[in-house]
């Protein structure tokens, strides 16, 4: 890889660390995604299946659907896709039939993975497309995104726990109060 394109990979994924804190503000995982063509934005989005009641609604969709209109074809050939972590099962499928020429991801992601985690679908000898894929641009950042985003929500998690618990403490006592 030159040092252009290592330079380039880094700035897009920036975008694509951007995008993902979007969806944070919203209540989504931070995913973010950015799909380049002739080193120019062609689509990008950030996780919103929660705030879009949409199961489909990953990051890489989100993109791959920005671009596709942009280009006017379903097909967003010779391009990049960035994205902060490491696709899943459904957006490879998606990156494969958009004949997405290379991907571009941050992080791993063991749970569901289907680039190098869990599956290995690009490597499949039954698809008629080949994705040039490379993982580890930027990790350190895109994890610890992800990583803070989930360690806040299970902090959350639990003070509405102790909250929950706190409220029931005092509606007891209220009852026992009443019944005197």
């Amino acid at each position: 890889m030159t040092e252009t394109q290592q330079l380039n990979d880094e700035k897009y994924m920036r975008r694509a660390l951007e995008l993902a804190a979007q969806g944070e503000q919203l209540g989504e995982v931070p995913v973010g995604a950015v799909i380049v063509c002739d080193d120019e934005i062609i689509g990008e989005g950030f996780n919103q299946p929660i705030t879009s009641r949409d199961p489909t609604a990953h990051a890489e969709i989100v993109a791959l659907r920005m671009a596709a209109e942009r280009v006017k074809n379903y097909r967003v050939i010779d391009s990049t896709l960035y994205v902060t972590l490491e696709p899943c099962t459904m957006c490879v499928g998606a990156l494969i039939h958009s004949r997405i020429a290379r991907l571009v991801f941050g992080t791993t992601e063991p749970k569901a993975g289907a680039v190098v985690s869990q599956s290995t679908l690009l490597d499949a000898d039954y698809f008629n497309h080949r994705i040039i894929s490379e993982g580890g641009v930027l990790a350190e950042q895109c994890q610890h995104q992800l990583s803070d985003f989930f360690r806040r929500r299970r902090e959350e998690l639990k003070q509405q726990k102790i909250a929950l618990s706190s409220e029931d403490v005092i509606a007891n006592e209220v009852d026992k109060k009443n019944d005197r």
